[in-house]
């Protein structure tokens, strides 16, 4: 009988350490930081709509949540001179778990810095008009509910935070819950352990993007039916 209780007393011990180190090694993003209400930073940053707790710095704390979705907002080759205050028009790399976006396809791009110019000015699923957004396709408003669904938390990021912020502005005035949506901030600017790097530098010192490592959503306007 002794024996008995002992088997049982070892099998516990062993499911339970099992446990622990299955969680800590495999599943490392299992225990996740509890999601503070959204709040905006001070200063610029808060103007541009970044969040003053989950933001570049801490959004690794915040990754992997199975109650969320996580959207990149920039394109891979952006037409605006970004470069020119001191970011990368090329989508040179990515917070893992983020999935691009581009937000010039959601719809029409105002309000950007003289230096970089116009960015892409083509089909969109929806146009603003600096009131209102009205939707360009039939399917245009099921696509961003698709892609931005209610139900989850929401994490927007960025090359600088403009484009997060114009898509949180957006969201909410279509009707989502300002309180779900983060606005992360720029990749610009994150340091933290969850890198993918697109941007790689050969030997002969060219530069190549390996784009085939990120996650898109493409948007097919020939697909959709104009309003």
């Amino acid at each position: 009988m002794k024996k008995y209780v002992w088997s049982i007393i070892v099998g516990a011990v062993i499911l339970v350490v099992g446990a622990f180190l299955l969680g800590k090694f495999v599943f490392p993003n299992v225990s996740l930081a509890e999601l503070p209400a959204p709040e905006l930073a001070e200063g610029e940053r808060g103007q541009l709509g970044v969040d003053k707790n989950v933001n570049e710095a801490t959004i690794d704390q915040y990754l992997g949540r199975s109650d969320a979705v996580y959207r990149d907002l920039r394109m891979l080759k952006d037409p605006g001179n970004y470069e020119a205050i001191g970011g990368d028009s090329y989508l040179s790399g990515f917070v893992e778990g983020f999935e691009v976006v581009p937000y010039p396809y959601i719809v029409n791009v105002t309000g950007l810095p003289e230096a970089v110019g116009d960015t892409y000015t083509g089909k969109t699923l929806f146009e603003f008009d600096g009131t209102e957004y009205e939707a360009n396709y039939e399917e245009s408003l099921r696509i961003l509910e698709d892609l931005f669904p209610k139900d989850k938390v929401i994490f927007l990021m960025c090359g600088g935070g403009g484009y997060s912020g114009m898509m949180k502005n957006m969201l909410v005035a279509l009707g989502w819950d300002a309180s779900k949506i983060y606005d992360v901030g720029g990749y610009w600017f994150y340091e933290g352990k969850n890198n993918v790097e697109v941007k790689r530098e050969l030997a002969d010192g060219s530069v190549v993007y390996d784009f085939w490592k990120v996650p898109v959503h493409e948007i097919d306007f020939s697909e959709l039916t104009e309003k």
